[in-house]
Order: structure tokens, then sequence, then C-alpha cells
């Protein structure tokens, strides 16, 4: 009873909510001054309309997909090749690295991108200063092309050590009987990882690839905090900072509450397609 309690004060009447106010709008009488002047009015699927056509929620996702693209298979690549090092018998200090992995995941997104953008600001930054005395090119990492791989670096630096975390400890849910047996027939570590650890842990991955998708689309830390700090970064440069914008600085909150809408059902319709292609092709290799 108290979990339903604050899953339907918390989840579900905010949601509930939101989605009542993308079909109101602000009607403004005569004005619009005086009592009365201003009232909330149905607006059926107006508000839903106008962000489809929106270029700037667009452009958003267009440029979220590109930083996605990016993010998700470093980050995870990286994350599955600290869990194999980790899970290996060979390794040391396995605690304190396992640690060292993770840590950034504790530190706050907001002191990430932050310490990260000071970083890339070359007269505060000490990788430009060791660039200017070695004499090579001190790219600009807020500007233009580079700037994905900027914002990107931000979030595989915080993300890698959660899903490394969520892969070795299925690692090491494999019993030891089964590298027994590789190993006798010959297997080298190589041949292990490649063809008894990483299918065995195909679930795994299917989740962290799930968080990972989802942490995509809901990017709003990194370009938020970086936006002081460079030109190239506008109010709308995520779906999420335009919905921001649009309830706070413009002060819509109906057409705010249709874009969060519109960005939720997105994110569940791709989840949804993602979770049953991969359990089609767990079926089609169980019953293989």
């Amino acid at each position: 009873m108290p979990a339903a309690l604050l899953f339907a004060l918390f989840f579900a009447l905010p949601i509930g909510y939101a989605i009542w106010l993308s079909f109101r709008k602000a009607h403004v009488s005569g004005l619009g001054l005086g009592a009365g002047a201003r009232s909330e009015v149905w607006a059926g699927f107006e508000n839903y309309r106008a962000a489809l056509q929106d270029s700037e929620l667009l452009d958003g996702a267009l440029r979220v997909l590109g930083y996605g693209c990016i993010v998700v298979p470093v980050m995870l690549g990286l994350a599955l090749l600290f869990a194999l090092m980790l899970d290996s018998d060979k390794v040391r200090l396995a605690p304190f690295t396992r640690l060292a992995i993770f840590l950034p995941y504790a530190i706050p997104g907001v002191v990430a991108a932050l310490m990260w953008g000071f970083l890339y600001l070359p007269d505060v930054s000490p990788f430009y200063f060791v660039l200017d005395e070695l004499g090579l090119p001190q790219p600009d990492l807020l500007d233009g092309g580079p700037l994905y791989l900027a914002l990107s670096n931000i979030a595989v630096w915080g993300g890698t050590g959660f899903n490394m975390i969520v892969i070795y400890t299925s690692l090491r849910s494999i019993p030891a009987e089964v590298h027994e047996a590789a190993k006798l027939d010959g297997a080298t570590p190589l041949q292990i990882a490649l063809r008894i650890k990483i299918p065995m842990v195909a679930p795994s991955l299917v989740l962290t690839f799930f968080f990972s998708i989802i942490a995509t689309l809901q990017v709003f830390n990194e370009p938020t905090t970086l936006k002081p700090l460079t030109n190239s970064v506008n109010t709308s440069w995520s779906p999420l900072m335009k919905v921001y914008q649009d309830a706070f600085r413009r002060g819509d909150i109906y057409a705010a509450a249709a874009e969060a809408t519109l960005i939720a059902l997105a994110t569940l319709v791709l989840s949804f397609a993602f979770l049953k292609a991969a359990n089609r092709r767990n079926k089609e290799e169980a019953a293989g």
C-alpha cells in the first residue's frame, strides 16, 4: 500500500496531469487585463500539431539522435570491455579498479558537466596548456562538430561505470564449471569471452542498452550546463531543453506538456520495439 500510494502521488498523478494540460490552452479575452481575462480552455490536439510542426523540436531530436549514435555504442562497448577485464583470472587490484571505474557515476551530472566544461575551455584547461607547450593544434571542442564529442565524452565518462557494474554482476553469476570445461577443451581467454561470457550476459546487455536509450532521449544536464560556455548550444539544443524553455521561459505550460508527452511516447515506442526485437531473437536462438 505505501508503494502504491507513493507511485500514485509522484508518478501517476503528475503524468496524468501533464497529459490533461497537453489538451488545454490559455484563452485571453480583450487586453488580458483584469479578473477572468485569462482562462483555460479545451484545445484538443492543437498543441500536438504545433509540436510536430515545430522546427526547433525536430532539430533537437535530430541532434539527440546524432549524440546517441556516439554515446550508446562507445559507453556499452567500454562497459563490456571493463567488465570482461575485471572478470579475468589475472586481474590485479580488482576492488580498487572496480571502484575507480564506477566512481564517476556517483558524481552528480551537473557537477561532472561543469568540471568537463572548464576542461574544454582553452584559457583554463591544462590540456590546452600541454598542447600549446608541445606545439600541437588546439581544437575547439565547444564549437561545431566537436561539440558532439565533448558532450558524448561527459555522458560516457559518467555512465560507463554503472553499466559495467550491471554486466560484471551478470558475469560473476556464470557457474565456474562452465569456465573450467572451456579451459579443459583448450579454449583461450579470448574465445571464452566471445563464445561463452558475452552470449550468457546478453540479457544484461539488453538491459543496459535499454537504459542508455532512455537516458539519451532525456539528455538535459550536459548541454544546459555547457550552454553558458559556448554559443553553439542554444536553448532548444535537445527536446527536453525545448520543453523547459517553453514551460518556464515562455510560460506556455500547455505546449510544454504536449512536447513532454510526445517525448515520453517516443521513448515508450522505441523501448517496446527494441525489447520485442530482442525477445524475438532470443526465442529464435532458443529454438535453433
